[in-house]
């Protein structure tokens, strides 16, 4: 790229390789920051990308990947990015920083936008204030696949092992289960009174990210009870999606299914575990992940509102969707899966 000044560009595919190549060697890249998710996303959803790519003398200095979502219950957003757990700018200083945040402003202004979701690990940019809604959950796995139980605290460990023996688990990998494991993720989803998102958002991460996933079932008794969807990025396990038949009860099937997943990135090298991002009011979830031995640290997401706007309210603990999440819970699932696949679009995740 010519030019010695610092200059920001709508991404175009010509420059993918110089897209990637930033992302793997910034410290703060991640899966949802490389064109992976990019793929995935547009096939999946047709939102149109509005990615960002700065260039100080010749060389990649920052990047923006981001959506815009045209939704039904929202209006249109920008988001960086939407399904994903983390985002934001990446860049190599804060004069860089402003520069991508200025050209993204200027694009919302155009397009008439309400806001723009930055899903920042650490906050770089200036706004009024930030959302410390989420928490991420992150901890070193061991060398050795013969200690991954004591990842787990003693009564988390215990929890897997009754799950284990009493009800004669097994635990499968690959592919041909990917289908089972949307099906287990959709009645999870059903239970939690939220959206799916459709079986094709799966499928084309799956086709997008190649090797860098895995697709894990449980059974018992040969019946699959529980499954995940993970994505493995530099030396990051990190589970995505997850679904359990809730008609089977088995205490400690979700402890067993996550310590199996540690042990599969064990033997293979993987040295940390990405528990992923909860909402601090998802006290549920919140304290699961403490109980295994996970400690929070907040997620600091940045919302720009646009001049004139008023920020989206889709949180789904808004007292606006309670009588939603009712009804929902009580639906079947051949009409809470093809309906939450097409509110999906809507609700960037």
């Amino acid at each position: 790229m010519p030019g010695h000044a610092l200059q920001v560009h709508t991404f175009e595919s010509r420059l993918g390789a110089d897209w990637q190549k930033y992302v793997h060697d910034h410290p703060d890249g991640t899966l949802f920051h490389g064109l992976a998710w990019k793929r995935a996303v547009e096939r999946t959803f047709g939102h149109r990308s509005r990615y960002l790519i700065a260039y100080r003398q010749g060389c990649v200095s920052g990047v923006l990947p981001m959506f815009e979502v045209r939704s039904v219950v929202a209006g249109r957003l920008l988001v960086s990015v939407p399904y994903g757990t983390y985002g934001g700018i990446l860049a190599d200083d804060s004069a860089v920083c402003g520069a991508i945040f200025e050209k993204a402003k200027s694009i919302g202004a155009r397009i008439n936008v309400r806001s723009i979701e930055f899903r920042s690990i650490k906050a770089h940019i200036e706004v009024p204030e930030s959302n410390h809604t989420h928490v991420t959950f992150r901890k070193p796995l061991p060398t050795d696949k013969g200690r991954v139980w004591e990842v787990f605290p003693r009564k988390a460990r215990a929890a897997a092992r009754q799950a284990s023996k009493r009800h004669e688990l097994t635990v499968e990998f690959g592919d041909e289960h990917l289908a089972t494991v949307w099906r287990l993720y959709a009645r999870s989803m059903r239970r939690l009174a939220s959206p799916n998102y459709p079986f094709r958002f799966f499928e084309s991460l799956a086709q997008a990210t190649g090797d860098r996933h895995v697709v894990q079932l449980v059974r018992c008794r040969g019946r699959p009870v529980a499954g995940l969807l993970t994505f493995l990025d530099r030396e990051t396990v990190m589970p995505y999606f997850a679904g359990l038949d809730e008609r089977v009860k088995i205490y400690g099937l979700n402890q067993y299914l996550y310590l199996e997943s540690m042990r599969w990135g064990v033997e293979r090298g993987y040295r940390m575990y990405d528990f992923g991002r909860t909402r601090v009011d998802n006290i549920g979830s919140f304290n699961f992940k403490r109980l295994c031995g996970f400690e929070p640290s907040i997620l600091e997401y940045q919302t720009f509102v646009m001049p004139g706007q008023v920020a989206a309210d889709l949180s789904p603990t808004s007292p606006r969707w309670t009588a939603a999440r009712r009804v929902w819970r009580a639906l079947p699932l051949s009409i809470t899966r093809p309906l939450g696949s097409w509110l999906a679009k809507s609700i960037p995740g």
